[in-house]
């Protein structure tokens, strides 16, 4: 069962996201910054997820191309500004559906006797932005996603 919490208090410009992992944090890190890992976990399971570029270091960037079953292609990308292994990545966030809208996303991983908190804050350029992100799914989006994660992870922990 996932302990995922989300907050997102009104007139605020961030979204935070905390979920807790079985998982060692060195292997959570790892599956956030390998591409192969993140085409394995990240999107819905009714899309596939393209890896089209994946350079976690400061400066690097990542491209990440979901593909549904209709061969609808919706893109993502952005900008890393800090991955401090295993504890941190700082990058930007941008749905290239809606050019403009960038988002700074800071995840922490945080060790707790065997398992890893994740924490992910993510902050807007304006509320309205913020609103318009949680009026998407977003939220039901993150679940389907980090429940990915959760049974990767049992895969190759």
């Amino acid at each position: 069962m996932s302990d995922m919490k989300v907050v997102a208090d009104p007139g605020t410009h961030d979204i935070i996201i905390t979920r807790s992992f079985d998982a060692p944090r060195d292997l959570v890190y790892r599956a956030f910054t390998d591409p192969d890992a993140v085409g394995r976990w990240w999107g819905q399971r009714s899309t596939e997820t393209v890896v089209d570029e994946l350079e976690a270091r400061s400066g690097g960037r990542w491209r990440f191309v979901e593909r549904d079953g209709d061969g609808n292609e919706y893109g993502f990308h952005g900008v890393y500004h800090e991955t401090t292994a295993p504890e941190r990545i700082v990058s930007t966030f941008e749905f290239e559906g809606m050019p403009g809208h960038v988002l700074l996303e800071t995840v922490t991983f945080e060790e707790q006797d065997g398992r890893t908190l994740m924490t992910d804050v993510s902050v807007f350029q304006s509320v309205a932005d913020r609103d318009g992100m949680l009026q998407s799914g977003m939220e039901g989006g993150a679940a389907e996603s980090y429940d990915r994660l959760d049974e990767y992870l049992a895969a190759t922990g």
